[in-house]
């Protein structure tokens, strides 16, 4: 390896770190201020009566997952609306992370009143113009990934 193909997988790696770090931000932000919606239905439904007030959409899916045949039905369709309306899209692995930031309960902890975290919204209604740190920070990112091709870019959330 070269120098410059070391400096630059250190560059991607801290980038991915940025960013994941903006998105457990934004996503904390988001469900204090009422702007998350959480889950598939639940977001077909308002992407149905306002796609306009959405600004991002995480998929949310680990690898045990990924052959859920049902779920990646779903994703294709949310996929295919969030860009025919214009909106930013986000895979994300690492579900465990996101439910504790959520304030979820874990995979492995039973409980009724878990909710499905594997789409989430972020909204900004129209008439307001909330700008969060880590909104421009994964906007950034996901504009950056459709420059090089990438329509669907990936991001990792790390245990702690």
């Amino acid at each position: 390896m070269t120098l410059e193909e070391v400096v630059a997988c250190e560059s991607a790696a801290q980038k991915m770190q940025t960013v994941s770090h903006a998105v457990e931000e934004l996503l904390v932000a988001a469900q204090r201020q009422d702007r998350l919606t959480v889950g598939v239905y639940e977001s077909a439904k308002l992407m149905n009566v306002d796609p306009d007030s959405v600004v991002l959409c995480l998929l949310a899916i680990d690898e045990d997952e990924e052959d859920d045949i049902a779920l990646q039905i779903h994703f294709t369709l949310i996929q295919a609306f969030c860009c025919d309306n214009d909106i930013d899209i986000v895979r994300v692995s690492g579900m465990r992370r996101l439910a504790e930031l959520l304030g979820e309960p874990g995979p492995t902890e039973e409980s009724e009143e878990s909710r499905d975290l594997h789409c989430l919204l972020v909204t900004n209604p129209h008439t307001d113009s909330w700008k969060s740190h880590g909104l421009v920070e994964v906007a950034s990112y996901c504009e950056e990934s459709r420059e090089n091709n990438q329509w669907l870019p990936n991001i990792s959330l790390q245990e702690r």
